[in-house]
């Protein structure tokens, strides 16, 4: 099984790591809510912070809705820590305004990643990501199901009852899923996405994470910004 290596989103701050490399990161899910015995957990800043609790794109990424805020998270099915953020940005987003909107990419690094990428992609268009994704991130992550064989795959859909998984299916077997997850390669490449989970906010500024409820803050704070910023390029 090919995963990702451990990269640290916040730089020593706080033991949150992300997903990213060639193996499946060590550092276990409680490390994203508790600071360590030693030292005391981390003051986030009140406002925005550039370098602290966000940085800027050099490269910023097209939103898929020009008119409305982008809040942008790549992530893996495969990753424990993408799987801990899940239920909490989930509910966040429940807050949202009507001009911002989640958008979900999975990221595809290597071939193996394919019929995962392939498989958000078919969540998306049956429209059941709301009622699957912590079915698939429990069985991937925690029941370690064989996830790069797509036959694996198919068999577990057809299973499920708590969702559609035969609608899912029938989106997974379709072309429109390849064709969705090689443009998830190409997106992960072009802007060099090396970690999971990855944030971004009006396509070019990216959440540092020191505990996820301080990120959703520092979510709501840079919507707040891209708005703003969306308003004054009309004047």
């Amino acid at each position: 099984m090919k995963l990702k290596t451990v990269s640290l989103l916040t730089a020593g701050l706080f033991a949150l790591a992300a997903c990213g490399g060639k193996t499946e990161s060590s550092v276990p899910a409680e490390a994203a809510s508790a600071p360590s015995a030693s030292a005391p957990a981390p003051v986030a800043p009140s406002g925005l912070v550039e370098g602290q609790n966000y940085t800027v794109l050099d490269n910023p990424i097209a939103q898929q809705q020009a008119d409305k805020v982008e809040v942008l998270e790549f992530f893996g099915y495969f990753c424990p820590h993408c799987a801990h953020l899940e239920p909490v940005l989930s509910q966040h987003v429940k807050t949202f305004k009507d001009d911002t909107y989640l958008r979900s990419e999975h990221v595809v690094w290597d071939e193996a990643m394919k019929p995962l990428a392939r498989l958000s992609a078919a969540v998306d268009m049956a429209g059941q990501r709301a009622a699957a994704d912590h079915l698939i991130f429990d069985t991937v992550v925690h029941r370690k199901i064989e996830w790069e064989n797509s036959d694996v795959l198919k068999k577990w859909l057809d299973e499920q009852t708590e969702f559609d998984g035969k609608k899912v299916l029938a989106a997974f077997e379709s072309p429109e899923s390849a064709k969705r997850a090689d443009e998830m390669e190409k997106l992960v490449m072009a802007h060099q996405i090396a970690s999971t989970p990855t944030v971004i906010v009006g396509g070019k500024y990216v959440v540092k994470f020191s505990d996820w409820e301080s990120g959703m803050n520092t979510i709501d704070l840079l919507v707040d910004k891209v708005r703003e910023e969306q308003k004054a390029a009309k004047k």
